[in-house]
């Protein structure tokens, strides 16, 4: 997994990603954090696009209506959609205590994928 510039993570880089037409597309998982401190978790393929979705859109989640502001608390770049998507879920069921040690960069992310 490759963490992104704006929360560095020590993790392990893949090799794997989804191809549309001739452009490869590296998938994220992300934290998002609202005004009463919830962590909500999503993946993407551009994360500023669906933070501002989520800010203001009617294709942001119904979950996040109304929470705002929210703030990205953390990215991780993954690779394919598959694995995104196993990470997302391992993530959603983790205590808030265990997700704010994801943001913290104290738990590892390969052991949730183990």
């Amino acid at each position: 997994m490759k963490q992104t510039d704006t929360c560095p993570l020590a993790v392990k880089a893949t090799d794997s990603a989804d191809t549309v037409g001739n452009k490869t597309v590296q998938w994220s998982v992300y934290l998002i954090r609202t005004a009463s401190n919830h962590l909500y978790c999503g993946v993407t393929t551009d994360v500023g696009r669906r933070l501002n979705e989520h800010s203001g859109s009617k294709k942001g989640a119904k979950y996040l209506k109304g929470k705002g502001p929210l703030v990205l608390a953390w990215t991780a770049q993954v690779g394919d959609k598959r694995k995104a998507m196993q990470l997302e879920y391992r993530i959603k069921k983790l205590s808030k205590a265990k997700k704010e040690s994801i943001v913290n960069q104290t738990l590892d992310l390969d052991s949730l994928l183990e």
